[in-house]
Parts: structure tokens; C-alpha cells; sequence
């Protein structure tokens, strides 16, 4: 692995109990390095469950306690209830208080305002989307405005994906809903811009959640009914925003060190499917060998010769 530059950011995707893949990654990167990673990274930026990482390593946690943490959201947050059972003719699967137990069970009264006033700062770039002001909000621990905003509230906002839970005091969702699924950029733009950090100086980790399988069967397109089309252009569109992001990055901070992670699935997995912990232990672990040979995704425009580890 080639050694970090002076400055160290991590961003992380989007992708429910699929965070657990990042989250042995890290452990798997921690040990290697000898030390945790927030006594290295002063800027973590995350969508959704990338929230939930991005806010422990800034709180202090290690990744080991990250990985320990998904192994008990599942069972906590994603029970297999009534009403999920029933779904969609419930207006959302889970409700949001055992979520937002499991949280202040993680973060207690932590505040937002609590990273830019530790020694040293840290800076936090969390996102959530506004339904009553119709645009994508970015909490971070210097404006004035999320200051006093419990981290518990950034991070569950965040995490709100619609159908899943609730919508959040009426009107905050999921991140990812917008373009920023994968915060890569506004982690590059906010080292650059506001922290100033040269990009010559600067290690920018990005981390997917994994790349679902793909397949298409042309000539079933024609006979699709309006609820095929819509499952179909909401993977479109994600994936399509998800890759933007890293285009971003390679063509506005070509001095930067930019490393994009990501692993292929093998098999579809659902962000709320736990039956898969043993199975995303195994992309964990692949990530993290990608990580100590510096093999990068595919999407990127430059592309190593090694191939990505197979499962086995």
C-alpha cells in the first residue's frame, strides 16, 4: 500500500447494512496501519449508512467497534415485524424509534458543533435531504446553523430512506436521494475549499458499498409495466450519480491522491437484508486486501492492471 500524504479524508457511500463491507475494510486498514483511523483522518464525509462511519471514526471510534456496531443494527433496526411483513401496504417497513435508540446508544449527546471545537478539529460532512426546503442539506460541525444539531439527528436524517423509515420530524431523508450518494466529491471540495488543503498534500479514501450484479434481458424491455420501469430507472439513476461523483473528482483534483473502492457483488444484496453478514464479512475482507494492494475501482478513468481479488 502506498503511504498517505500529509492530510488524510474519508468518504463513504450509501448502502444500509451493506456498510458492514466498509466496516471490516477499516479494520482490516487499521491493523495494518497500526492506529486508528480517526487519530490519521481529520475530514470524514458520509451518506447514510456512510453517515453512520463517517460520525464513529470522528466521535472516536475504532473500526473494529464500527464492524461490532453493524453486526448489532441488524437484528435492532431491521426485525422482521408485521408490518413488514405486509409492506407496501404499510407506508413504510421499519419504525424510527429503535434506529434512533441504536444511535444514542452510539453517539450520545454528542453535537455537531463538538468536532470543530475538539483538539485537533475535526470536520464532518453529512448529508440529508430537505423535503420542506427542497434541496440537499450539508451539517457540518462549523456552520452556524447545525452547530447545536445532535449527531444522532444528522446521522439518522441521513439514513432515512424513504419506504424504510419514516420521514424524519416531517421532512429530513436519506442523503442519497439527491446526487450524493457517494460524497466523494463534496469530501475533495471541502478539503480544498475550505480547509485548504493542498491536493499535492492530501489522501482523499472513497469507499463503495458494493456494485450489484447486472443483467438485461432486451427483449423483456418492451413489456415492461410502469412499476418495472421504476425499480429499473431508480438503479439507473443512483448508479449513474454514484460514478459522476468519482468523474468529479478525477477531473477537478487531478493533483490529488484519490483512492476509489468498491467490490462487485456477486448476488443481489438489500440494504435491510441481514441474512447476508457472514456474506458481506467475505466482500469486507476483499475490499481490504484492494485496499493494501492499491487496486481501485473500475469506474475510475485510470484502471491498475490487477484484477479484484476473487471470493471464495
Amino acid at each position: 500500500m502506498q503511504p498517505f500524504r500529509k492530510n488524510v479524508a474519508i468518504a463513504i457511500d450509501g448502502g444500509g447494512i451493506r456498510g458492514l463491507i466498509v466496516a471490516r475494510a477499516l479494520s482490516i486498514l487499521e491493523m495494518t496501519l497500526g492506529q486508528p483511523l480517526h487519530a490519521i483522518s481529520r475530514l470524514n464525509a458520509g451518506t447514510s449508512t456512510g453517515a453512520i462511519i463517517a460520525a464513529g471514526i470522528a466521535a472516536g471510534l475504532t473500526a473494529s467497534e464500527l464492524e461490532t456496531l453493524y453486526h448489532s443494527l441488524g437484528p435492532k433496526v431491521f426485525p422482521t415485524t408485521l408490518r413488514k411483513l405486509i409492506f407496501p401496504l404499510t407506508r413504510y417497513k421499519y419504525p424510527a424509534e429503535p434506529f434512533h435508540t441504536f444511535l444514542k446508544a452510539a453517539f450520545g449527546e454528542k453535537r455537531m458543533g463538538d468536532f470543530w471545537i475538539a483538539k485537533p478539529p475535526t470536520d464532518v460532512v453529512i448529508t440529508l435531504y430537505d423535503l420542506a426546503e427542497n434541496r440537499n442539506l450539508f451539517v457540518k460541525p462549523w456552520k452556524e446553523e447545525y452547530v447545536d444539531w445532535p449527531l444522532v439527528r444528522a446521522v439518522q436524517g441521513s439514513c432515512t430512506v424513504p419506504t424504510y423509515f419514516p420521514v424524519l420530524e416531517g421532512r429530513y431523508i436519506d442523503g442519497g436521494v439527491g446526487s450524493y450518494a457517494n460524497p466523494s466529491y463534496l469530501a475533495a471540495y471541502e478539503a480544498h475549499f475550505i480547509l485548504k488543503w493542498a491536493p499535492q498534500e492530501t489522501t482523499l479514501l472513497s469507499f463503495g458499498t458494493g456494485r450489484e450484479p447486472y443483467s438485461f434481458d432486451a427483449k423483456k424491455a418492451t413489456h415492461f409495466w410502469p412499476w418495472d420501469w421504476l425499480a429499473r430507472m431508480f438503479g439507473v439513476f443512483l448508479h449513474s450519480a454514484e460514478d459522476q461523483q468519482v468523474n468529479l473528482v478525477e477531473t477537478f483534483f487531478e493533483k490529488l491522491d484519490f483512492r476509489r473502492y468498491q467490490v462487485n457483488l456477486q448476488e443481489p444484496i438489500e440494504m435491510d437484508d441481514v441474512g447476508y453478514i457472514d456474506r458481506l464479512l467475505d466482500y469486507g475482507d476483499i475490499m481490504g486486501r484492494m485496499i493494501l494492494d492499491d487496486v481501485y475501482d473500475k469506474a475510475m478513468t485510470v484502471n491498475p492492471e490487477k484484477p479484484q481479488p476473487k471470493l471464495v
